[in-house]
């Protein structure tokens, strides 16, 4: 399985889109300040993901999150959460 995350810093309340294999690793890695992305805006909360069987699957709907119409989309679904 292949994951579609969303990320949201406790510091700054910044988001961060990404995928992965591995989520519970993956998130690990963030608050642990192994990626240069989200050193600096530690620590996260995990706030939305999505599982998908494709890589190519999750890649674009990473993408599509990471617009503007997709970032829109997650504000009116998530309106409690952010």
């Amino acid at each position: 399985m292949y994951y579609v995350y969303i990320l949201k810093s406790e510091k700054d309340k910044s988001l961060y889109t990404g995928y992965t294999k591995d989520l519970k690793k993956r998130y690990k890695e963030h608050n642990n300040g192994l990626s240069k992305a989200t050193k600096s805006r530690r620590p996260y909360q995990l706030i939305f993901y999505e599982a998908f069987v494709n890589m190519k699957d999750a890649k674009k709907r990473e993408e599509y999150l990471k617009s503007g119409w997709g970032l829109r989309s997650i504000k009116k679904m998530l309106v409690n959460t952010l």
